[in-house]
């Protein structure tokens, strides 16, 4: 066991994390020339393609220093904020922690996030100031926040460029001095931790454990202590760059184990495994349950898709177990789930993944957030979607969620970030000026401002040097509003959002225009609506596709062609009664691109 260490990379979002898990692969020659990619751990298309980190990825390597052989398992863990719970689950199967920080851009605020859950896990810090071979490079005022921030000792901070492996070597070296051996007994009884699963459609679940004390064997009968379920150990293993099985794992070592379980229910994140001749005396202490942000209905386009979809779902939270659902029904789109997400960019994501990994054709509905509702009875119902809404004469009040939002940004942009905080009702609370041109604010916000298209704004006005992080901090009185939308005098409940009253007209009249490009022009007159209540507060229309009936008519009294004009207009007020509007996918997220 003292020539074990186990550590994780933590770091903002396109710091160079897994740039550097590239470096350390290669120099431990844990890949060969052969199999080497670049972003190697990145195995999902999604992460490629848009170049982020969307899953832990653990792989062990093995490093020779002053003739001792040493086994390094390393969780590489994404940096942005809606990932946030991957990180939690990969701190706490670590000892230690390379904290990567970019030399051009310098603390942010994710990094701080992900530092002070690392702190609080009691994990040795090695600082590493990554892309030194940039001409941008800050390298003296970098070190020096760094210093401010973590409280270390200048020197300890290891300068590096993952893109040309230099520095990788000290990294190696601190790793095995400064990161201590994992504790534990292997002759006391199995204790192991799950943090991660996948699903296997040949083998089963595949689930990732770290063993805290104890040792396991090929072939051992084994206990899940939460769900209370027992299985043989068919297979265990350790995570190189494919899976290789072991006949034995002990204290300290991250493996996985098969056994054949085919029920995703069966296996959670942070279950604790024992043995069922000796088992562990309690369940080592789970990750938290992670609170959803942002919830949206997801609705197979095929109603007869439904139990697929919620397979697909089930095997989806085996991977990420931040994700939430439960059955819900809608008028409009019949039955599908209410699923809760850590932000708009998880929401995406999980979006693809259906697509890509589940070939699942689905509809989400307009994105929201979770409010309190206390009724005239004093009930309190908590409410994820406005068709859950009371009427309006039995509520006393609605509170909504807040949080407490970070934001790190260069000092000129600072007004521009204020402004927009305002127009989004939040309230400055604190400023900090970090160095003389990089500032600090923390702002209290409604959660509900912000799930539309807060992140992008702080982007474009502060030209992408601002960062963001947030944490949920309580609920406050409101003055809402439920805004429905109307398809020919039809309410589409999917479409309707909960929001302030002062910004209902406007929202509602950019609704309705939004709406207006992505709905197909039928054979009669389809109208748009924006209603509060029984006002109607906005309204487009998207005028029929019309036969030229006249066409055929060529000179001769005008009386024919209105004729023909009058027979025409009874046919469509005849189709009006009867037509069904269509409504396309890309209508329901329009939402999300109104200022575009």
């Amino acid at each position: 066991m003292k020539n074990i260490r186990n550590f994780c990379i933590i770091a903002h979002i396109d710091h160079g994390k897994s740039t550097l898990a590239d470096r350390l692969l290669e120099m431990t020659r844990t890949i060969s020339e052969r199999d080497y990619q670049d972003q190697i751990l990145d195995n999902m298309d999604l992460e490629r393609e848009r170049g982020i980190t969307i899953k832990s990825h653990a792989i062990q390597m093995n490093y020779t220093l002053d003739g001792e052989e040493y086994t390094l398992n390393l969780i590489d863990t994404p940096g942005h904020v809606d990932f946030s719970y991957e990180v939690s689950r990969a701190i706490a199967a670590c000892e230690g922690a390379l904290l990567v920080v970019d030399a051009t851009q310098g603390i942010q605020a994710q990094t701080i996030s992900n530092l002070y859950m690392a702190v609080d896990h009691d994990l040795q810090i090695i600082p590493v100031l990554n892309k030194i071979d940039m001409e941008s490079a800050m390298i003296e005022e970098v070190k020096d926040q760094v210093v401010e921030t973590l409280g270390c000792k200048r020197d300890e901070i290891i300068e590096a460029s993952a893109k040309y492996g230099h520095g990788i070597e000290e990294i190696l070296e601190q790793i095995v001095h400064t990161i201590p051996p994992p504790k534990g007994d292997p002759e006391a009884p199995l204790q192991a931790l799950i943090f991660d699963s996948v699903f296997n459609s040949y083998r089963g679940i595949i689930a990732y454990f770290r063993i805290f004390n104890g040792s396991i064997r090929k072939g051992d009968k084994v206990k899940f202590v939460n769900s209370g379920r027992h299985y043989e150990a068919d297979e265990i293993g350790i995570l190189r760059l494919h899976m290789e099985s072991r006949e034995l794992l002990t204290a300290g070592n991250v493996g996985y184990i098969i056994s054949g379980i085919k029920t995703s229910k069966e296996v959670q994140v942070g279950d604790t495994i024992t043995q069922v001749a000796r088992p562990c005396s309690q369940a080592i202490d789970g990750f938290k349950q992670v609170k959803p942000m942002v919830f949206a209905g997801i609705y197979p386009v095929d109603a007869d898709e439904y139990e697929e979809l919620r397979d697909s779902l089930e095997k989806l939270r085996l991977n990420d177990a931040s994700l939430s659902f439960e059955p819900e029904s809608s008028a409009a789109l019949g039955f599908g789930f209410r699923c809760g997400f850590l932000g708009l960019l998880h929401m995406e994501i999980i979006q693809e993944r259906l697509d890509r990994e589940f070939d699942m054709d689905v509809i989400t509905t307009v994105p929201n957030v979770s409010y309190k509702v206390f009724t005239t009875k004093g009930e309190i119902i908590e409410v994820h979607n406005p068709s859950g809404l009371p009427e309006f004469t039995s509520i006393d009040h609605i509170e909504e969620p807040y949080i407490s939002a970070n934001i790190i940004s260069r000092s000129e942009y600072v007004g521009a970030i204020m402004r927009l905080c305002i127009d989004k009702r939040g309230t400055l609370k604190n400023q900090v000026y970090l160095t003389t041109d990089r500032t600090e604010l923390t702002v209290e916000l409604p959660l509900g401002e912000i799930v539309f298209d807060f992140y992008d704004k702080l982007k474009s006005i502060s030209k992408g040097y601002a960062s963001f992080d947030y944490y949920q901090s309580g609920f406050k009185e409101a003055d809402l509003i439920k805004l429905d939308i109307l398809l020919n005098s039809e309410p589409v409940d999917a479409l309707s959002t909960l929001l302030h009253r002062d910004h209902a007209y406007e929202f509602g009249r950019k609704f309705c225009l939004k709406l207006k490009e992505f709905i197909p022009r039928q054979q009669f007159d389809v109208a748009i609506q924006a209603a509060v209540g029984a006002k109607i507060i906005a309204r487009e229309t998207v005028k029929a596709v019309r036969k030229d009936v006249t066409a055929k008519c060529y000179g001769g009294d005008i009386t024919r062609k209105r004729k023909l004009l009058e027979k025409q207009k009874k046919g469509k007020k005849r189709m009006r009664q009867i037509g069904n509007v269509e409504v396309p996918q890309k209508a329901f997220l329009a939402v999300l691109k109104l200022d575009s």
